[in-house]
This record gives structure tokens, C-alpha cells and sequence, in this order.
């Protein structure tokens, strides 16, 4: 029987998803349907294709970028953008994998969701591919003076330059590529900026042609929407097209006869080469596998690795020889998955001694066997995570995309890694007869494997400087073949770039992007269900909502009750409250409790201004999660760890320091936005200022200077340790937070009682902060070639009062006005705009920006930009659908629990937002005008953070002198 155009291959339940899987194929074009139908109202919809590249000019990365960028039915500069203004998207991307193209879209409105599908696959079958695009988006030279040096320019060229200013990101495409040197993924999808300039248009153009057709496609659908309306859809798009052989499969990678040993390098500070910064990881090529050898394998990467107690980390960790495990461990994303594991922060002169512990660690376990325990912990949390299937704020249908493409992309079944009953239940089985069925996977998969590469990855001050010399000299040399016409003829391609840059799409183009109505959007806002109680001195707040029975509880510890000195531990102790073992128990039998009786539990901290204050509430959560037929041991596990803390231990604490440290030096580059961000915030009010010491570039000097105390002075930091303890587990310093349905509250409810009052009462007290705001702009050095450039102010001290309409605004000036001129004109990979309406701040954030004094010139036009901005009519709908789109964010059950205590934290109530709802949905062109006089007010007294590259931050200095107070942040030399 054919529907629209498609045959059905497969139908198939998944009980476990509550799914109805149906595989069909699309008679003419041979293309292929996934559908999954359930009742999950944040549908996703995703077409992908095999893009398998043969060099690491970026190709395939560079075309994702632009075949979103103008299309047949919709022929303006940025379809994809105007859809970010103007959608209720929950999900709005597209990704670049190794050997494959993805473009996923979620919405929860059904008709926002066909608007999606439709630009989308549009964009995708029918781009318009102009050569100013490719320019753009991939690579071009600049140069506005024939007398000038040229330069490339282009936006992928400058997000790869960020990429590979992370040592973790070096690592981890040099370990793949050292397994695969004979297939795709022996180069970088991604690109290499030394090589993207040797790309060509008329390449990138046949790239597209040759992979971008319906019978290379895999399409999918996922949610609650009307199955036979998917086939219709995707028929009136295919129906075009003939099946043609496409020659886009992936070869095996031949396997090596004996394992490799490989040595990279990655760009460092000037004082980093002495120190012990090389990493080493071991990784194996693995063989493509039956689903219940791909879920072992997951549960043996936990087994090995994932808890605190893992035997291959333990060794790791305990062995001294370095700060963190490094590697990414199971990657089942390639045709061919493989596992990688090693140590950060090691000497160089230790790397045999790492690389045999590693080996001989695999081969005592698998002679030996793994502790029953820790199996048993492993498969618990494996087994929970599946039922529970949290993705947080990814989409769940998407995740399952993503899984259902590990198989799916190299002709196999794409259901064999979302049904994971029949495999759980082998395993379990096995296990059950006492099979030794992990060892045997670490002996065979492992110990048994010569496809295997040792990669050592040192450190080398002179790196950066080396690539930028190289790359200057390579457009000297091309610069100086190039005739005076050439010459010139760049400077008009760079102007002409320009031009249509800044020229904005005609009102009838924009016209053609679908959109909703105002008139379409809900005037009520949706409500979380919220009882504030009373329980044994402790405030409790519950939250009735189906949470397929499961108990989300979040114990909360009032941080305001502590010295200002004291701050910078809370991160450390809230691990050591669960890591470093309890009563009787160590740390190893007590991590291997939490994997066996709950779903985990994990540490966060919280801290915010209260709306209307200038106070902050601040808050370490210990966040647990249980079935509720196991909420007794939840609660007797936090109860033991609150009570018994066996906080004594030396070397553990020096181990967790370590790793904290290790961690927040790898985040300094991929996370260089929310680093800028928060140490900006911190010069402004208490709340920002006590999270800069918890997880700020303050907390990376702080955890520099204790790695050495716990060495020096172990008395005196477990003293401090015991006063944090002291002061934090009181009655009168708690919250606690609980989402479940009614049914299983009225159960745990009584044991929530007896938890709580079996917990000391004390005379809690806040501690007073009086936080210097000494008004300083600073800059930051790291060792890249682009730049994290951030600009803040304080708008209720300009004289703002606070109204919904800002929501709309930074949304509009995200989109338009830092798109264009940090992203499209500026080659930054983003821009963004962030307003905090509680605190009054506002911040303006680049990433990976070639640019700094131009950055902050744009950031600083944009008061006139909203000053004179004429809107029209659907311009400003559009904004205003956006903003509610992200005020209607889909949330899963959890998620709802801790966003409605955070709102009760800080005065958030229902009046207050359905309010700021009213004044989004009112807002007119007059509100985006006013705001710009405010901003004219503020940016005189903004403050800038800088985190980049040397020679950019010297050059700024240099133009405006004395206006940053400079220090390195990477180098150990440069901690202050």
C-alpha cells in the first residue's frame, strides 16, 4: 500500500518509549522515513544527510552554515535567523557531524512546527548558494586598501580558530583521526584553518550536488503530530526529485596489525610549557555491533569510568600522575565506535607510566573481575537514565534522532538503538548466571584489540605564534603574486560583501517566511503548581506533576549563612559531601550506593538577585532522584552524607581539587562566553559577585593557590571544611524542593518529616557581604587567535523601570543588529544581548571574534540603532513571538520543579510574569526607542572583559591606553 507517495518497510512498538515506530520509503527517490508517534507534544522533525568529506577544507561545515542562508520559496539573507526572531522553536539548529549533515526542528505549536519543516527543507533541497554566501560563511580575503596587508576573513575560518584554541578539542580530533587515517574520519568536518582557504566555490557547489538529494536522506519525525500529514509534506518536496545512486556510504577502516604511538602538540601560554600540562589518552577502534554489545559497552564505559569510584578512574586518579581524566570514552556516533581514556595535567616523562597503567589496570579487572558492586551500581544509573530518557532542555525526540542515526546512517536498523528492553534483559541475564560478560567485553573489545593509538598531546608556548606567522607569511606570498587588478579586485569583493551585508531584505522577501500572529499566541501564561510547607523548621516546597514515578528532590543549603571567605569551597564541598565517603562507608562503597539504590545524585549551586532588592539568594542543592519505591534510601543516603561527611581524607579532597582545577582551565575556551559574562555580572551586585567565587575565573586562581595549601596546611583547610559543614547542615538554613504527582507525595511526604528532623537545629544566621565593586575593565589573555569580547552596565541605575518589553528588544537586537555586525560583518561565530531584569544588568557578548575595539564600537551604537529603529508592523509581531517563545520554553518534569523555587527564591510569582506577559504582548516600536535612551545613558559607565588572544588585547592597549588591566588566566604563572 503506498501513502503519499511512501511504502511502509517496518512498523514497530516500543513500549519502553511508549512509541509506535514506522520506517517507510519513499517509492520514487528511495529516501527514508523514520516515524515515531507518541504523545509527547515537542515535536521534532529532522532531515540528514551523508556528507562523508575527503579533506579538511570544511567543506561539509561550511555548507550547513549556507544552505540556510536563502533559499527558492524563501529568498532572503537568513531564513534560518528570521525563524530564530519569530518562532516558538524549542530546538532551531543544524549540526556537522563526521560523516553526516543534520537539520533538526522542534516546536510545541503544530502549525509553528510545519512552518519549520517547510523553510527547512527548502533550504536544504533548493539553496541559493551565492558565492557572497560562501564568502561569508566559509572564507574570503579582506582588504579595503590595495596598500594594506590581506587577511582571511569568513565566519566557519574564525569558529575553528576558537575550536582549536581548546586543548580538549586538539585532543580529541587528533585521537580520532589517529584511528581512522584511511576513511572520512581521518580529516576534520569541521575544517582546519590553515586548510579552509584552500576550499573553493565551485567545490563547496559540488559538494551540495552531490550529496544533498532526497536518496541520500534520512528523514524523521517525532512527537504527537498527525502521522499522515508527515508523509504528505515530505511527498509534495520529493515528488521533484528521481532516485539517483549516491556514492556517500562510509568504508571500514582497515585495522592496524600492531597498536600506534602518536605525539601532538597545542597551542599554550607563554609560562605553560615547563609546567605539567601534556595529556595522554589510549584510544581503540571498536567493530560495529549487535545492540546488545552497544549497550554493554555503554555500561562498561560507566563501569570503568563514570562514577568517582570506577576502577579504571580510581587508578587513574589515585595513581598521582595527573590532575583529570582526559578522552571522551565510548564515541558510538562513527560507523566504526571507539574509546578513548587517559590523563590531563600529566609530565611528559610519565606518559609510559600512564599508558601502562591503563593497560595493566583492563588486564587486572578482566583476570581478576570487577567488583559486583560497582557492576551493579553501573547498571542501575544505565538502566535508570533509560526509563527516565531526561534530556533536559534537548528535545527528547531529537536525542532519540541522533541514537537512531548511530545505525541508521550505515544501512542498518535504525530501531536497534532505541528498543533497549530485549538487550537490557540479555545482559541482565548473563549477569544473572554469573557470566563474566564485562570482563569479557574489556578482553575482547580491548585488551584483545591492536587497533589501538597511544596519542600524547604536549604543550608548546610558541604554537600560536607559529600558525599566526605562517598564516600572515602565506598572504604576503599571495598577496605579492597578485597583479594590481587582482588587488583591486578584492577591494571591491570586499566591498561589494559589504554592501550586501548591510543591505536589509525587501519587505517582500520577508514576507515570504511563514510566520504566526500575535493573535495566535496564548494571553495566559502557563503555571507550575507550587504548596509552600512547613516541615520540622524547614521551608518545603512540592509540585504536583507526572513524573512517571519518579521523586525529584532537591535539598538546599543557604550559602548566605557563610563568610564571604569561605565562598570559593562551596563547590569543592558539595562534591566532597558525596565523593569522599560517609560513616562506615568510604567513598567507594558510597558512590557505588548512590549508582545501585537512586538515580543519581549531583550538587549545584544557585545564586540570583531578589526581583526588587539588591540582595541575593544563594544556594548549594544537592539534587537527587529516585523511583518512588526507592525514595527511603534517596533520603538515607542524603541524610548519611549530611550527618557523617568523611571529610578527613587528604588525598581524595587533593584528587577533587585537582580535577576541579583541570575542569575549569578546559572550560576557559569553549565556555569563554559565560566565563566573560560572569565575571562582568560580578563587578555589579552581591549575587553575581558570590558566583564569579564559586565558578569564575576567581574560583580557577583560588582552587591554584589550595591545590598547594592541602599539601602545605592540611589542618587548616580541613578546619575550613568543618566550619562550612557547621554552618550549612542547620534546619534553619534549608530548603527543600519536590516534584512528584500526588499519589507518591502523600508516601514520602511522612519520610521527608523524619529525614528532616533528623538533622541538627541551629541558630542560622545571614553572614554579611560587602562585595568591592572597584569598576575595573580587564583583559584577560589566553593563548587563541579570537577573542570572547563582553560589555555590561547597570540600567535601573540609568533610570530604567523594568517592563516585558525588554524581552522583546534583546531579542530583536540578538537578531538584527549584533547578527549583522558581529557575526555576518565582524566574522565572530555570535553575538548576544543579555538582560537580567532582576538585577537591572545588561550585557552585550561576542564568541570567537577576530574583532575587539570594533566589538565594543558596535555594542556601544546600538543605544542610536534602537533610537532610530522604524519597525514594521510584522517585524515587531515577529519579535514579540520570539520573546514569548522563549518564555514558553519547554521544560520536562524535573526541570519545571527547580525553575518554580527558583522563581518562589526570588519573587517571581504568577501576577508578576503574567504582567511581563501582558507588557511583551503590548509592546510597540515607542518601548524599543525608550530603551535606547537608556542605553545612551549606561554605556558611559559600562565596564568591558576581554578574554583572547595577546596580541589583539596589547593592540586595543595600545590604541587606548590604560583602559584594561591585563593578566594571563591560563598559565600557572599568571594566577593571581
Amino acid at each position: 500500500m503506498i501513502t503519499h507517495g511512501f511504502e511502509l518497510v517496518h512498523e514497530q512498538a516500543i513500549p519502553e518509549l511508549n512509541t509506535q515506530a514506522r520506517l517507510f520509503r519513499h517509492v520514487k527517490t528511495g529516501a527514508e522515513l523514520l516515524s515515531l508517534e507518541n504523545d509527547d507534544e515537542n515535536k521534532v522533525f529532522g532531515i540528514t544527510f551523508r556528507t562523508p568529506p575527503s579533506d579538511s577544507t570544511g567543506v561539509a561545515h561550511i555548507l550547513e552554515h549556507a544552505v540556510l542562508a536563502g533559499s527558492r520559496k524563501y529568498p532572503v539573507k537568513e531564513p534560518f535567523l528570521e525563524l530564530l526572531k519569530s518562532s516558538l522553536q524549542t530546538f532551531l539548529n543544524a549540526m556537522t557531524f563526521p560523516d553526516k549533515t543534520a537539520y533538526p526542528v522542534a516546536s510545541q505549536n503544530v502549525q509553528d512546527f510545519y512552518n519549520l519543516i517547510d523553510v527547512y527543507l527548502d533550504s536544504v533541497f533548493y539553496p541559493r548558494l551565492a558565492r557572497h554566501t560562501f564568502e561569508q560563511e566559509g572564507w574570503h580575503y579582506e582588504l579595503e586598501d590595495p596598500g594594506e596587508p590581506v587577511s582571511f576573513k569568513g565566519i566557519v575560518f574564525n569558529e575553528m580558530k576558537g575550536v582549536f584554541a581548546s586543548p580538549d578539542s586538539v585532543l580529541h580530533e587528533s585521537a580520532q583521526r589517529s584511528l581512522y587515517p584511511d576513511t572520512t574520519y581521518g580529516v576534520l568536518s569541521g575544517g582546519e584553518p590553515r586548510h579552509i582557504p584552500d576550499l573553493s566555490y565551485e567545490q563547496f557547489k559540488a559538494f551540495h550536488a552531490a550529496y544533498y538529494h532526497p536518496s541520500n536522506s534520512r528523514i524523521f519525525f517525532y512527537g504527537d503530530d498527525n502521522p499522515e500529514e508527515r508523509l504528505r509534506i515530505m511527498d509534495d518536496y520529493l515528488k521533484e526529485f528521481e532516485r539517483i545512486e549516491v556514492d556517500s556510504g562510509v568504508p571500514l577502516q582497515p585495522r592496524f596489525e600492531a597498536p600506534k604511538r602518536i605525539a601532538a602538540t597545542y597551542a599554550a601560554g607563554d609560562d605553560s610549557a615547563d609546567v605539567n600540562r601534556a595529556m595522554l589518552v589510549v584510544n581503540w577502534m571498536l567493530d560495529e555491533t549487535p545492540p546488545e554489545t552497544a549497550l554493554g559497552l555503554r555500561i562498561l564505559e560507566y563501569v570503568l569510568a563514570g562514577m568517582p569510584a570506577s576502577p579504571l578512574r580510581k587508578a587513574l586518579i589515585d595513581s598521582g600522575l595527573g590532575e583529570d581524566l582526559a578522552g571522551v570514552g565510548l564515541d558510538d556516533g562513527l560507523r566504526q565506535p571507539y574509546f578513548s581514556i587517559g590523563l590531563k595535567g600529566i609530565a611528559r616523562s610519565k606518559a609510559d607510566e600512564v599508558e601502562k597503567l591503563i593497560l595493566g589496570t583492563l588486564g587486572e579487572l578482566a583476570d581478576k573481575g570487577i567488583d559486583r558492586l560497582t557492576v551493579q551500581a553501573a547498571l542501575n544509573t544505565i538502566e535508570f537514565r533509560l526509563r527516565e530518557n531526561n534530556t533536559g532542555n534537548f528535545p527528547r525526540g531529537l536525542s532519540l534522532m541522533i541514537n537512531a542515526l548511530n545505525t541508521w546512517m550505515y544501512d542498518r536498523d535504525p530501531l536497534e538503538p532505541l528498543a533497549f528492553e530485549a538487550p537490557l534483559a540479555a545482559i541482565k541475564g548473563r549477569l544473572d548466571a554469573d557470566e563474566p560478560y564485562f570482563e569479557s567485553l574489556i578482553r575482547d573489545a580491548l585488551l584483545a584489540n591492536q587497533h589501538r593509538t597511544t596519542l600524547i598531546l604536549e604543550p608548546d608556548s610558541g604554537k600560536a605564534q607559529r600558525e599566526e606567522a605562517a598564516e600572515k607569511a602565506r598572504l604576503a606570498e599571495t598577496q605579492a603574486q597578485m597583479s594590481q587588478t587582482e588587488l583591486e579586485a578584492i577591494v571591491e569583493n570586499t566591498r561589494q560583501l559589504k554592501v550586501l551585508q548591510e543591505t536589509p531584505d525587501s519587505p517582500e522577501a520577508l514576507a515570504t517566511i511563514p510566520s504566526l500572529q500575535v493573535a495566535d499566541l496564548d494571553k495566559q501564561n502557563k503555571t507550575i503548581p507550587i504548596e509552600v510547607l512547613a516541615r520540622e523548621d524547614v521551608t518545603v516546597l512540592y509540585h504536583d506533576l507526572f513524573t512517571n514515578g519518579i521523586v525529584y528532590l532537591d535539598v538546599g543549603l543557604n550559602l548566605h549563612t557563610l563568610a564571604p571567605d569561605l565562598l570559593p569551597y562551596v563547590s569543592l564541598f558539595g562534591r566532597a559531601l558525596l565523593e569522599m565517603g560517609a560513616g562506615d562507608e568510604d567513598f567507594v562503597q558510597l558512590s557505588q550506593r548512590i549508582g545501585a539504590r537512586t538515580g543519581g545524585i549531583h550538587p549545584q549551586s544557585l545564586s540570583t538577585v531578589v526581583r526588587g532588592t539588591q540582595s541575593a539568594t544563594s544556594w548549594l542543592f544537592l539534587r537527587g532522584k529516585a523511583v518512588a519505591g526507592q525514595s527511603d534510601d534517596l533520603l538515607a543516603i542524603l541524610g548519611d552524607v549530611l550527618l557523617s561527611a568523611r571529610l578527613d581524607n587528604q588525598e581524595r579532597f587533593r584528587q577533587i581539587v585537582l580535577e576541579e582545577k583541570a575542569g575549569q582551565e578546559a572550560r576557559l575556551i569553549p565556555a569563554g562566553p559565560q566565563i566573560v559574562n560572569t565575571r562582568l555580572r560580578s563587578h555589579f551586585d552581591e549575587a553575581d559577585w558570590a558566583a564569579e567565587q564559586m565558578g569564575g575565573v576567581s574560583y580557577l586562581f583560588f582552587l591554584r593557590k589550595l591545590a598547594q595549601a592541602v599539601d602545605e596546611n592540611w589542618p587548616g583547610v580541613l578546619a575550613t571544611l568543618e566550619r562550612l559543614k557547621a554552618r550549612l547542615i542547620d534546619r534553619g538554613a534549608m530548603l527543600c524542593n519536590v516534584t512528584v504527582d500526588a499519589a507518591n507525595w502523600s508516601a514520602f511526604e511522612p519520610k521527608l518529616a523524619d529525614f528532616l528532623r533528623a538533622l541538627p537545629g541551629g541558630s542560622a544566621s545571614q553572614a554579611e557581604w560587602s562585595p568591592s565593586y572597584d569598576g575595573r575593565s580587564e583583559g584577560m589573555i589566553i593563548p587563541a587567535k579570537v577573542n570572547y569580547v563582553g560589555k555590561a552596565a547597570d540600567l535601573y541605575t540609568a533610570g530604567y523601570s523594568l517592563d516585558g518589553s525588554a524581552a522583546v528588544i534583546t531579542n530583536y537586537v540578538d537578531n538584527t543588529w549584533l547578527w549583522e555586525r558581529i557575526r555576518v560583518q565582524g566574522g565572530a561565530y555570535g553575538g548576544a544581548c543579555r538582560f537580567d531584569y532582576r538585577s537591572g544588568i545588561i550585557t552585550f557578548l561576542s564568541w570567537r571574534d577576530p574583532n575587539l575595539l570594533s566589538t565594543l564600537e558596535a555594542y556601544d551604537q546600538t543605544a542610536r540603532f534602537l533610537r532610530e529603529v522604524d519597525l514594521s508592523e510584522s517585524e515587531l509581531a515577529r519579535a514579540i513571538i520570539g520573546a514569548i517563545g522563549s518564555m514558553d520554553a519547554y521544560q520536562l518534569p524535573d526541570t519545571k520543579g527547580f525553575t518554580s523555587m527558583v522563581r518562589y527564591l526570588v519573587g517571581d510569582t504568577d501576577e508578576f510574569r503574567q504582567r511581563m506577559r501582558d507588557e511583551i504582548l503590548s509592546t510597540t516600536v515607542d518601548d524599543f526607542r525608550a530603551f535606547g535612551r537608556v542605553l545612551d545613558q549606561a554605556k558611559e559607565a559600562g565596564l568591558v572583559v576581554v578574554l583572547g588572544a595577546q596580541a589583539a588585547i596589547a593592540s586595543a592597549i595600545a590604541a587606548r591606553p590604560g583602559w584594561l588591566d591585563l593578566f594571563d588566566v591560563l598559565p600557572e604563572a599568571g594566577a593571581r
